[in-house]
């Protein structure tokens, strides 16, 4: 259960980030074709007012498809029609004919022809690979001469659009936090404990919740780091606590600790201390949060070029051990932890390298100021380098979860 909250709650950011870019490009006029969580193939899918709503098979994110991304070319249609011209050459003077409109910039002449070229694609007799390339093709072209299409539109309206996704997130992640400090954030961890687990040095001595741990080996331990570090400082030698229970003072043990991942432990859970507010004291520390976590992000990136931050990248996988974890522990926390991964989002989304919305924004601001579009040609050659670097991490992440689940 705990795992599949953990997915869920990943699945709710995605898909506010998607919901983002698809309501701000409602409200500003472009109409989006597409509303997926997930990527294609779909595995379910239903058509609503001329858009696709659906639930992809790859759960990598989410997407909103808005039409006319780009500026239609000539050499659009040599990519998308190529096939169904080598199959059936007499659909070359339709393609050309739009094909000299677009090199004249002349779109509403390229309009007027492609439905003369949408019916002969019907009449011709193509291969089903020839025929849904020139079906996807036609589409596209469809879209991006439609007056909603996103390049036709005014720089604000675009970057608006595009900066919807991370605003969401940005938003959110302040949401979950407040939330978290109007129920019971949690603090520091103290010296008391909350969970004992069975079969565990710690149960065999008696250890029991609500125990405070005021001694170990007879040392005072003022604070739960002491008591951690002498456990773990033990190299399985005998370990006795003193604790406080109900007033009283006992002490329990000698017992050996056992080994996990790595650590000497007794096998407890310390309390975890809360830290409650009203509305304006929770929504002032999560703003805080939020702005001390972005300065850590941002300056954790370029730890990563140079190597030192390596370890630290995680993959979703990663992400949903943690966040199921919190759920465990504390419903707090994993809100917290939900929406340092919303601000994570919308953070990493926002660096300026295509195919990432920041690399849109800043593509939508040159060619502002530019007054033309940038060739479609570029975007994809910069994006290949945005995809390489973002699968990179990818690796990184997965390597670095896998080595840890698995004990490495």
């Amino acid at each position: 259960m705990s795992i599949f909250i953990a997915i869920l709650g990943l699945a709710v950011l995605i898909l506010l980030h998607e919901a983002g870019h698809f309501f701000v490009a409602r409200a500003v006029g472009m109409n989006p074709r597409r509303f997926y969580l997930g990527f294609p193939p779909a595995l379910v899918k239903v058509q609503r007012k001329g858009i696709e709503y659906g639930i992809g098979a790859i759960p990598l994110g989410g997407y909103v498809k808005i039409p006319g991304m780009h500026r239609p070319a000539p050499s659009d249609l040599d990519v998308q029609l190529g096939p169904a011209l080598k199959e059936d050459p007499s659909l070359f003077p339709k393609v050309t004919r739009i094909k000299r409109a677009l090199e004249a910039e002349d779109m509403e002449s390229a309009r007027a022809a492609l439905p003369e070229l949408e019916r002969a694609i019907e009449e011709t007799d193509l291969s089903p690979a020839a025929a849904k390339a020139a079906q996807r093709g036609v589409s596209e072209l469809r879209d991006a001469f439609s007056d909603d299409a996103y390049w036709r539109q005014r720089t604000w309206k675009r970057v608006a659009v595009i900066f919807a996704g991370p605003g969401v997130n940005i938003l959110f992640a302040i949401l979950f936090v407040t939330v978290a400090y109007l129920v019971g954030a949690p603090g520091d961890v103290s010296r008391t404990v909350s969970k004992v687990q069975s079969d565990s040095p710690a149960a065999s001595i008696g250890l029991q919740p609500g125990d405070r741990i005021i001694a170990v080996n007879g040392r005072p331990a003022p604070d739960f780091d002491s008591v951690a570090t002498r456990i773990r400082g033990s190299d399985g030698k005998p370990v006795s606590v003193t604790v406080m229970r109900d007033g009283a003072v006992k002490s329990l043990g000698p017992v050996r600790p056992k080994k996990t991942d790595g650590r000497w432990i007794l096998g407890f859970e310390p309390r975890l201390e809360k830290r409650q507010y009203g509305l304006g004291g929770a929504l002032g520390h999560s703003l805080d949060d939020n702005w001390q976590a972005t300065k850590g992000i941002i300056t954790f990136l370029p730890r990563l070029v140079t190597g030192e931050g390596r370890k630290q990248v995680s993959s979703p996988v990663g992400i949903v051990d943690v966040s199921s974890r919190a759920v465990k522990l504390d419903f707090p926390l994993f809100l917290i932890i939900l929406g340092l991964i919303s601000l994570s989002l919308a953070i990493l989304n926002l660096l300026p390298l295509l195919p990432l919305d920041g690399g849109h924004i800043l593509f939508s601001l040159i060619e502002g100021v530019r007054g033309r579009a940038v060739g479609r040609e570029v975007y994809e050659r910069v994006s290949a380098i945005g995809i390489a670097l973002f699968l990179v991490l990818m690796f990184i992440g997965l390597s670095n979860d896998i080595n840890r689940l698995g004990g490495g």
